[in-house]
């Protein structure tokens, strides 16, 4: 279900990690016209409830809905014909939940897709970008290395129908072999170039995500938290344009 997206803007995600709508109209105000993808996560979905989802698409923008469902096949399906008919362009399920539930989740998303509409976009979950080797092996009990397992979630999520991963930017080239250059990817974990780490571990800059194959790029504090957000999303626009000229 790979999306043809020829305007970079359609393939960068806004991280909208705010708590109340004030906050959210504060932030999207001066990026109107600018900005055309939204990520909604748990503490704004939680705070404001549904109801920002229609705000949202009521502005004209798309929306990522991050709630990461993880739980028995049965309950994820339930929640996924929920979360359809709420009108998101894209909703996520933690891959390590299992091939049956991710599965349940897609077929919940189908039946909850209004008759003639298009479903949205079901991602993957493979490893927080927050989680290093450290964490994933000791506190985790996961052996290996992030690489393979992310690869090995990723081919998880194929079998299971879903349209793709979320996953580090530098992960995604081994996705892309072992899943398909079609299977879509979606990358937290964004800085551009002198910005803050923050609680991320495996980060690049929006150029090299670019170049890396991501499909979305999903990019927050960056932009949200900065004095002037419109020049810093003009100056990730221009990198990447110069990158790929």
């Amino acid at each position: 279900m790979q999306q043809q997206l020829t305007d970079i803007r359609e393939r960068m995600i806004v991280a909208l990690d705010f708590s109340t709508l004030d906050e959210v109209k504060k932030c999207i105000e001066p990026l109107q016209g600018h900005i055309r993808y939204v990520k909604v996560g748990m503490e704004l979905a939680y705070a404001e409830g549904p109801a920002i989802v229609s705000f949202l698409k009521e502005k004209g923008l798309k929306v990522f809905l991050d709630l990461k469902v993880h739980d028995i096949p049965n309950t994820a399906k339930g929640a996924m014909r929920s979360l359809a008919r709420l009108g998101a362009d894209m909703v996520n399920v933690h891959a390590a939940g299992g091939v049956a539930m991710m599965a349940a989740a897609r077929e919940g998303l189908e039946q909850g897709t209004a008759a003639g509409a298009a479903r949205p976009l079901l991602i993957g979950v493979t490893m927080l970008t927050s989680t290093g080797l450290q964490t994933m092996n000791q506190e985790l009990a996961i052996p290996g290395d992030v690489e393979d397992v992310v690869v090995h979630y990723a081919l998880m999520t194929k079998q299971a129908g879903l349209d793709g991963v979320v996953a580090s930017p530098l992960e995604v080239p081994m996705i892309k072999k072992a899943a398909g250059d079609t299977f879509v990817t979606v990358t937290p974990g964004i800085r551009p170039l002198g910005a803050d780490q923050g609680d991320q571990t495996r980060i690049t800059t929006p150029e090299q995500a670019f170049r890396l194959g991501s499909d979305y790029l999903v990019i927050g504090r960056a932009i949200t938290g900065a004095k002037d957000p419109v020049g810093v999303w003009k100056s990730i626009i221009a990198a990447v344009d110069k990158d790929r000229s």
